[in-house]
């Protein structure tokens, strides 16, 4: 049925089956890294006064569905009510030097600080779509939670244009899931901001030796191994009502272990180590002898 001269329906077309198959698949989850996120921060804690926010650009590595953020840098911008102005040589000059360190990552969107997507979000939003096509530019909004009634938090958008012949402010802003995640080499440091926060008035800033991550980590482990000895004794007792899901988990992290020692694995590693032994005690008894030859010939 035609559409009448005074409706104000929009009629789209939807692509055909081989536009849709090569075109760039919008990610379904994100991944922040810490140490992007605290570039972030630390930036916003360097604006200055009349800054309402700041702005930077994310580095990174995608997929066709996912999206790791490992770092970010500042943009130089100025936002006024009528006008947005982004520093575009900087942000190029600062990208081509973090490229050569690591080639591997590459722009995948930017960030900002508060909560709030205006036009001029849809305008940086638009430039950064030019800087990562074919694939989408994603948007991290950071929440400080510094303004009232504000909670801190991270969120991320993709954008999708919008009306018949959309314009570049005219842009909806799509939420994606997204989730922080640590390596094991950031533990450490992480452990160390956590103690920093939880005792602010502490003197010593210096890292934690090896030997004290140690202990540490020792003790993280026993404190846990007691969590699940104490859960798996009160379920075996009727106190608590056994969950299956908890049931798997532990079977699937604690199967590998236990079935090493089934097989023998323990025995086969200790065989391994000892016959190591024998033969560096066999090198060092052959040198020996080759020495006091030596001797006895001269």
């Amino acid at each position: 049925m035609p559409l009448g001269p005074s409706s104000s329906a929009v009629h789209i077309h939807a692509p055909s089956t081989a536009s849709a198959s090569n075109a760039p698949r919008t990610p379904t989850s994100i991944t922040v890294h810490p140490v992007a996120l605290f570039s972030i921060l630390d930036h916003y804690l360097r604006r200055g006064d009349n800054q309402p926010r700041v702005i930077g650009t994310l580095l990174g590595t995608r997929t066709d569905t996912e999206v790791e953020v490992k770092s970010a840098f500042a943009v130089l911008h100025s936002e006024t009510s009528e006008q947005v102005a982004v520093d575009m040589e900087y942000h190029r000059g600062v990208y081509d030097l973090h490229h050569k360190i690591s080639p591997k990552e590459v722009i995948v969107g930017w960030y900002s600080t508060g909560s709030d997507l205006n036009t001029y979000s849809a305008l940086i939003q638009n430039f950064y779509t030019q800087e990562t096509t074919p694939n989408p530019a994603i948007h991290l909004a950071i929440n400080t939670g510094v303004e009232e009634g504000q909670r801190a938090g991270v969120s991320a958008y993709v954008s999708s244009p919008v009306g018949v012949f959309p314009k570049p402010e005219n842009c909806v802003f799509v939420p994606v899931p997204v989730e922080i995640r640590f390596q094991d080499a950031e533990r450490s440091g992480l452990d160390l901001l956590t103690k920093t926060a939880v005792a602010p008035n502490t003197t010593s800033t210096q890292p934690v030796s090896d030997l004290e991550i140690i202990e540490q980590s020792i003790n993280t482990v026993q404190s846990m191994l007691d969590r699940v000895l104490a859960y798996v004794q009160s379920v075996l007792s009727g106190q608590v009502k056994g969950d299956p899901a908890i049931g798997r988990y532990l079977m699937d992290t604690l199967g590998a272990s236990t079935g090493d020692l089934e097989k023998s694995g323990f025995n086969s590693s200790l065989q391994d180590t000892l016959m190591i032994s024998y033969l560096a005690n066999l090198v060092r008894s052959q040198a020996e002898v080759s020495s006091r030859l030596a001797l006895t010939a001269s």
